[in-house]
């Protein structure tokens, strides 16, 4: 048996739903942890189940098992005398590791955070069927239908600014902060293809996006707060016709589930400071400098 441990925020979430498509695709027993990853986070749940997606979830008694965590005396001598018979395997770099594909018996700790882990044709549109929604599905305000009406009326970018959770003292040594140069880079990079194109602003940090980028042709989108606004915002970021990246899964999945083949795809070239993440980049981005 795989037991996939569900932890972080949606996007990353999104990615080990897909790694334990790609394994049951490939014939495993592959189960999902969706209680662990969250015992020490305050700020996050399991959200998979706004998409409607439902999974095999894994008991206690199978993650125990397979992490030999069993309490009782004589698990607890036994493990001091040999060792832990543990199956767990933590991901050691954001490099895509083709042995995660071929595992019998795991417990999988990790963001999986490349579309490698999920290459099938068939497991591709499984996931696309999943995250992919009807606007009238998520959308329950007018704001998100007047927002969507003027996307699909001009050459619209999607322009994803992270900023509060990556600046707090616990994570600024981790995340980079995508800076005005790169945005500013970014924005030049589309506008030489596509001079009337309409930047809309994806931010969890409306008030400084709205001094940083002014001009008729930027819009900060702001939804009435519900369960469902964050995969409101990210059908609006895919319905975009154009992805302009900060360093997080949510805009990656955002620019991933747009299938516009003529669609140009701007990511930050380094993504995390603690890490290598080579394999998060797709074919169709193209990578400037932060």
């Amino acid at each position: 048996m795989i037991i996939i441990q569900l932890k972080g925020g949606m996007g990353n979430q999104m990615f080990q739903y897909a790694l334990y498509r790609q394994l049951k695709k490939l014939g495993r027993e592959v189960k999902i942890d969706d209680e662990t990853g969250f015992v020490d986070d305050e700020l996050r749940i399991p959200v998979l189940q706004r998409f409607g997606i439902s999974y095999d979830k894994a008991t206690r008694e199978e993650i125990v098992k397979l992490t030999d965590s069993k309490m009782d005396i004589f698990s607890r001598i036994r493990r001091k005398l040999t060792g832990r018979k543990t199956f767990r395997i933590d991901e050691e770099s954001g490099i895509f590791d083709p042995r995660i594909l071929e595992v019998e018996d795991a417990y999988l700790v990790g963001y999986w955070q490349s579309d490698k882990y999920f290459a099938n044709e068939e497991v591709e549109k499984e996931i696309r069927e999943a995250f992919e929604k009807r606007p009238q599905e998520v959308m329950q305000d007018s704001v998100s239908w007047t927002i969507l009406q003027q996307i699909e009326c001009c050459e619209s970018v999607s322009l994803h600014i992270r900023r509060t959770d990556y600046i707090d003292e616990e994570h600024i040594h981790i995340h980079n902060i995508c800076t005005e140069k790169y945005y500013k880079s970014a924005i030049d990079e589309v506008r030489n293809q596509y001079p009337s194109a309409v930047f809309f602003i994806f931010t969890d940090d409306k008030d400084w996006c709205r001094q940083h980028f002014r001009g008729p042709n930027f819009f900060v989108v702001d939804l009435d707060e519900d369960t469902n606004t964050d995969i409101a915002e990210m059908t609006l970021m895919s319905r975009c016709k154009h992805h302009i990246l900060a360093n997080s899964s949510f805009s990656w999945w955002a620019a991933w589930l747009n299938d516009n083949p003529g669609k140009i795809v701007i990511a930050p070239s380094k993504w995390i400071n603690n890490r290598k993440m080579d394999d998060i980049y797709t074919a169709r981005m193209k990578k400037i400098a932060i």
